[in-house]
């Protein structure tokens, strides 16, 4: 289960950062921020997903949606790879090891 969480970790993070190469590809040509949102990336990729999202969300709670859900959904695409990409990461790494010859006293 590490194995996945690291495996999928590291593609979160290496596609947080070709987002973020896009980005400042984007920025030099057009000479201005404008950091592609993860709804726009979410849109392009499943484009019959996102518009069903909304009505499965809203009926489980208004709130979910609106204020949680569009916060995340504007959020630009390469923080939330890299963010997410590192707490895999974390949650993938080895268990520190007690060295159990320095405990018993030897």
């Amino acid at each position: 289960m590490r194995f996945l969480a690291r495996i999928i970790g590291f593609l979160c993070v290496a596609g947080g950062f070709v987002a973020l190469v896009i980005d400042g590809t984007r920025t030099i040509a057009n000479a201005s921020w404008a950091p592609l949102a993860l709804g726009d990336v979410a849109g392009r990729a499943f484009p019959k997903l996102l518009p069903a999202l909304q009505p499965a969300v809203e009926r489980l709670h208004p709130l979910l949606w609106s204020p949680l859900l569009t916060s995340l959904l504007a959020t630009p695409a390469f923080v939330v790879g890299i963010g997410l990409g590192f707490v895999l990461l974390l949650l993938g790494r080895r268990p520190v090891r007690q060295d159990t010859a320095f405990l018993a006293g030897r």
